[in-house]
């Protein structure tokens, strides 16, 4: 009978890393297609108002480009973070512009619940094409690029971003 543990428990334990090394390489964000980051100035989406906003507004800053929804828990816990780095990194040329794969209602519901001090669009379905082709395959949110002031992906992140780790970027290109 311990003969079966003996083999069984290291065969697990095998078993589970490579299942979390399939499912971590499955859904790593992937490199942006080449086109995409070209075509990311050109499209835009409207604000909470309805008024279309190019995203070639923002060229020439860093940029944190989140992918989220008002439904996403993990988009929910980061909010409070992205506001605070907006606040310090703004006067550094650095936006944030949150971009709700979601609908206006809903986004316009979340709002009024969780102050935002930066630009929020409406992306719905449109957005999350363009996430998928900035390095998001399996399209999960949320998603974070951050974009230096030549317009180059310098981070990409699936799921909650780490406050440490968006500062750390945020650091180095200020430097």
């Amino acid at each position: 009978m311990q003969k079966k543990y003996v083999y069984g428990i290291p065969l697990a334990v095998v078993a589970l890393a490579a299942g979390i090394w399939f499912a971590r390489t499955l859904y790593a964000p992937q490199a942006p297609e080449t086109s995409a980051v070209a075509a990311l100035w050109q499209v835009g989406f409207p604000d909470m108002q309805g008024r279309p906003q190019p995203l070639a507004q923002w060229r020439g800053r860093t940029v944190v480009l989140n992918f989220w929804a008002s439904w996403c828990a993990p988009c929910r816990e980061e909010i409070p973070d992205f506001v605070d780095l907006r606040s310090r990194y703004q006067p550094k040329g650095v936006e944030f512009v949150g971009i709700a794969i979601d609908n206006q209602a809903n986004v316009a519901q979340f709002l009024q619940r969780v102050p935002v001090n930066y630009p929020i669009l409406i992306g719905e379905g449109a957005a999350q094409n363009l996430s998928r082709r900035l390095g998001n395959t399996p399209g999960a949110l949320p998603y974070t690029v951050v974009l230096d002031r030549d317009g180059r992906v310098v981070l990409r992140h699936l799921g909650r971003l780490p406050r440490a780790t968006l500062e750390d970027t945020l650091r180095k290109l200020d430097s």
